[in-house]
């Protein structure tokens, strides 16, 4: 069986803009993307802990501290909202036993804080 599990995560990231006119997805510093396996097209669930939005999209690599978000989901954001920025992965058992979630801590102009690891549930 496979389950729906955390792959990666972008913690408390600031939106730099939002594009309505702009082909849908969210644009995400490349910085960002490299310190936790997050890919350019990989799917990811958007939580605004802002305004309480939820929305699901596609990743688009940008420069240094972007956090746009594009299309009708440029709707659902404000620039200076804050997100958390989700990846998801199916993995049988043995891949959840060796997989390590990774947690991209974000500073002050969406710089890389630092990156922590969540334990996975014995």
């Amino acid at each position: 069986m496979l389950r729906k599990v955390l792959h990666s995560k972008i913690h408390m990231a600031t939106v730099t803009a939002a594009r309505p006119d702009y082909v849908g997805s969210i644009t995400i510093d490349r910085q960002l993307l490299r310190a936790i396996g997050l890919r350019a097209s990989d799917a990811v669930e958007i939580a605004n802990a802002t305004n309480g939005e939820r929305f699901e999209t596609y990743v688009f690599l940008g420069g240094e501290g972007v956090i746009e978000v594009n299309g009708a989901a440029a709707q659902l954001v404000e620039p200076g909202d804050r997100l958390i920025i989700m990846h998801y992965a199916l993995m049988d058992e043995a891949e959840y036993r060796a997989h390590r979630p990774r947690v991209a801590l974000v500073g002050e102009g969406n710089a890389l804080d630092r990156v922590i690891g969540y334990e996975p549930w014995p």
